[in-house]
């Protein structure tokens, strides 16, 4: 009798520990398996999508060529696949040929994709027609879509209904080399040359003076010439984004409501208003400052050559930052943060006269605002497609990503901006961590804030402008003129796309800027 008794109490405790111990097995193995910094709980969870079967479904699914968005897409779909046993076949593209190649199924009736990764300027087209199907309630009850700062979440949603999942949060801020600008030496001979004190360029004409001392010379002892200021430049990319975020502070008067790249009340560009004309100026002068190659770099290349230590100072996305920061990086430990620069002077198209301000006044660039994930109402496998979207974004997958640059996934939930996720988990120095998470947290709180043109036919600007700008740069056209051109390709496909439609999206960028 004892002995039974004894017997059944053991199997019953034996059963008792092998039940508890499986969760924390299990969670060991996905860290293990995956290379996460831990599992989180939820619908997308490692867990719950590795009960889900989804074998003989096949998801179609489109998103920019590797290593910016294609890579961790590529990544987190063979996870997805081991997982749950369905297919997702990836068309990668180029960033120049991704709008067509996500447009032209819309518009042409063909159901070609189950899932789609898109810009949000691309919103107003892709939610403002309708093409997308509705966020499911799973998601918008989930703690991950909860803990998504507004300003991100906002970005998901077009007239009230949300049709995004984000997987990436942007806006552009500075970085700086540390080591070169805190170098003692390096602080005395630019004071001689200059007048004032080296530090992290304030303003984009201390931007111009700090690139020009630090250009085409081996500051860094590291026996190959480093250059002054690494920017995008490429026209059919990222060019747009460099020369606004030069501009913002020349023509985002901190006083004047109503818009930045339009007047909202009447649909007047301005865009080749002083301001704006001020920042291609700045920008056709900084060029003498590239790294070799400089003049036709896209976002990649930013990445990999601020990255790789080939200059003293960027404006852009956290990217080249990360990349930076990363543990095999010969410049780890050895940047810095801070806003974009901004000016004393600024534009004011009320008076149309420059106003000057004692201290310097920023204009915070919420570039791009980041990638979104959605899924077309014509899929035909639209709870896996949601399924691959929720996974790919959980808070395990997301976190690891924020710590590989080249990825271009950046912080947008609440966590994100803790240093000490930054400290434990991608090794920064505090100084850097604080540094890092400060600047983000000013730039997106800043109360003279520029969010990107998210209207329907964005593209269409973006290339105009795009264009103006690249034949100033070259030199075929000046400034003034260059702009002048844009402006009559903008009042051009604002009446294509009608007056009041494109009033009435532009008012709701215009309405988080001023509020």
């Amino acid at each position: 009798m004892e002995y039974r008794l004894f017997r059944s109490v053991f199997c019953l405790f034996c059963l008792t520990a092998i039940f508890l111990t499986v969760p924390a097995l299990a969670q060991t193995n996905y860290v293990e398996k995956y290379q996460i910094f831990k599992t989180h709980e939820g619908p997308y969870s490692y867990a719950e999508i590795d009960k889900k079967d989804y074998s003989g479904v096949t998801i179609s699914l489109i998103t920019m060529e590797p290593p910016v968005m294609g890579g961790p897409t590529i990544l987190h779909a063979k996870q997805f696949e081991e997982l749950t046993g369905a297919k997702i076949n990836i068309l990668a593209v180029p960033f120049s040929q991704l709008y067509t190649k996500v447009m032209t199924p819309f518009l042409t009736g063909i159901a070609a994709y189950d899932a789609i990764i898109f810009p949000p300027n691309w919103s107003g087209d892709i939610m403002g027609g309708e093409y997308l199907e509705p966020v499911p309630e799973k998601m918008l009850n989930s703690r991950q879509w909860k803990d998504v700062i507004e300003t991100y979440r906002f970005l998901q949603m077009w007239e009230g209904k949300v049709y995004g999942v984000p997987i990436d949060g942007d806006k552009h801020f500075m970085s700086y080399r540390r080591d070169a600008i805190l170098n003692p030496e390096c602080k005395d001979k630019f004071k001689a040359k200059y007048g004032y004190d080296l530090r992290p360029p304030r303003t984009w004409d201390e931007y111009r003076d700090v690139a020009e001392f630090f250009n085409d010379r081996d500051w860094d002892g590291d026996e190959k010439k480093e250059y002054g200021s690494v920017e995008m430049t490429r026209s059919d990319s990222q060019l747009f984004w460099q020369f606004v975020v030069r501009a913002a502070p020349y023509a985002k008067h901190q006083n004047v409501k109503g818009g930045f790249f339009f007047d909202v009340k009447t649909m007047k560009p301005l865009i080749n208003t002083p301001g704006f004309v001020r920042a291609l100026e700045d920008m056709i002068e900084i060029q003498k400052f590239y790294p070799p190659g400089g003049k036709n770099f896209k976002l990649s290349d930013v990445i990999s050559s601020f990255g790789g230590g080939d200059g003293a100072l960027q404006v852009n996305w956290d990217d080249a930052f990360i990349q930076a920061m990363e543990k095999d990086s010969p410049i780890r430990n050895k940047i810095g943060a801070a806003m974009s620069p901004g000016s004393k002077k600024v534009w004011n198209r009320n008076t149309e006269k420059w106003d000057e301000f004692p201290e310097v006044s920023h204009a915070a660039y919420i570039a791009w605002g980041g990638w979104i994930t959605g899924v077309p109402r014509t899929s035909k496998n639209k709870d896996a497609a949601f399924d691959f979207l929720g996974f790919m974004s959980n808070p395990a997958n997301q976190q690891k990503d924020l710590t590989i640059g080249r990825y271009g996934v950046n912080p947008y939930r609440v966590n994100d901006f803790d240093p000490e996720f930054w400290i434990r988990n991608a090794g920064f120095d505090p100084e850097v961590a604080h540094a890092y998470t400060d600047t983000l947290r000013k730039t997106l709180n800043h109360p003279n804030r520029v969010f990107d043109l998210r209207i329907p036919g964005n593209q269409l600007y973006v290339n105009a402008l795009a264009k103006a700008v690249s034949e100033a740069l070259a030199g075929n056209l000046k400034p003034g003129e260059a702009l002048d051109q844009a402006v009559k390709e903008w009042d051009i496909i604002t009446y294509r796309f009608g007056l009041n439609r494109q009033k009435a999206a532009y008012q709701e960028v215009v309405n988080m800027e001023d509020r």
